[in-house]
């Protein structure tokens, strides 16, 4: 069962890892697939799932602020720790991400999905977490590059990804139906989200440099993946 929902995931991963090393995905292919990926169809992604899903039938603040407080706490502690504890400061900013972030709107509704056949409550998940997955990362990278607090709010005001997550609120709340045409362009727009950004990942993957920052990789990987699932998921419960 783990493994039908997670394996064809890491595939796609992997395959996009085989088409970089044969030279048919090249560092420009990436580059495009990760700015299409962010200001295109994870937005529509996003618009998609919380607009389809109707916020006064299943709309459960608990929960929400649940993602909310888990996703602060683990933000703050990791940053902390990284200043506390990482020689290499310009390293800070990757540690704090890779501890704290996850990949809510790519991974997460492609591992629901193939679980249950819906995103179910993914996008109140994504309403609690992503938007502070991008304000905290932008905050954090402005702070290591010193920049001034107003280029901060910059940033987050004009995520595509937090745009994505409001207007596809507003449109769930005040219940906007589009044309059949529209919906089925957004939706096909929002398809390629997962397997675009997954070949992304696999194509951009380098072993050599994973190698040469082990302690960090491994650091991040297993606060993110057992230690906060091991505190925070009984909590849950």
């Amino acid at each position: 069962y783990s493994l039908n929902a997670t394996v064809p995931v890491f595939l796609v991963i992997v395959v996009g890892y085989v088409l970089k090393r044969i030279g048919w995905i090249t560092p420009e292919f990436i580059k495009v697939a990760n700015k299409i990926n962010f200001k295109v169809t994870l937005p529509c992604l996003l618009v998609q799932d919380l607009m389809n899903t109707d916020f006064r039938q299943e709309f459960d603040g608990k929960y929400i602020l649940y993602c909310m407080i888990v996703t602060s706490l683990c933000f703050f502690a990791t940053w902390a720790l990284a200043k506390a504890f990482l020689k290499d400061k310009t390293l800070v900013p990757e540690l704090v991400q890779g501890s704290f972030r996850g990949s809510a709107a790519v991974l997460g509704t492609a591992f629901v999905l193939n679980m249950y056949g819906d995103t179910g409550m993914v996008p109140l998940m994504i309403i609690g977490a992503v938007p502070l997955y991008n304000i905290y990362s932008v905050i954090v990278l402005t702070e290591i590059e010193g920049s001034p607090v107003k280029n901060t709010i910059k940033g987050i005001a004009t995520n595509p990804i937090i745009i994505g997550i409001v207007v596809g609120l507003l449109l769930s709340i005040f219940r906007v139906d589009f044309p059949l045409m529209i919906d089925n362009t957004i939706g096909n727009i929002a398809k390629m989200a997962t397997p675009l950004a997954l070949l992304a990942i696999g194509g951009s993957f380098e072993f050599s440099n994973a190698l040469k920052k082990m302690g960090p990789a491994v650091t991040g990987s297993a606060i993110k993946l057992v230690i906060m699932a091991a505190v925070f998921l009984p909590v849950a419960v």
